[in-house]
């Protein structure tokens, strides 16, 4: 089975949380993490300010590291690098998206998560309590 290595970004702003709607493929409609995959040369965070700046029009500082996701989809293994993230400049357009919404901590569990993403729920809480 193949590895798919890909990138994700936590985007907090206001103790929000960024999240999208997958707008086409398999997962279509699934909600998410932005991101995309690491093309060879990349560092991680080189990959998510690069793929942020494709699909959501705006640039991005990359903070802390969060985890990798090991996910295994029926046709592949996903290995999701997973950054917390803020947004430096721009005005967020969605280009490949279908919908997107800000979550608080207390919503994170109200939209249908793909799977790998679903995952990092409870870091992701953690994280935010930690931080206040």
């Amino acid at each position: 089975m193949k590895t798919v290595k890909v990138v994700a970004a936590i985007i907090i702003h206001n103790k929000q949380i960024f999240v999208t709607q997958r707008g086409y493929g398999e997962f279509k409609d699934g909600w998410e993490f932005p991101g995309g995959k690491i093309e060879p040369g990349e560092t991680p965070q080189e990959a998510l300010a690069r793929e942020i700046k494709e699909e959501l029009d705006i640039e991005i500082e990359v903070g802390d590291y969060l985890e990798t996701v090991e996910y295994d989809y029926p046709s592949f293994h996903l290995a999701m690098d997973c950054f917390f993230c803020t947004i430096k400049s721009g005005k967020l357009v969605l280009k490949e998206h279908e919908a997107a919404k800000w979550l608080t901590m207390e919503n994170l569990d109200s939209v249908d998560w793909l799977p790998a993403d679903k995952g990092l729920i409870e870091s992701i809480k953690k994280y935010l309590l930690k931080i206040g």
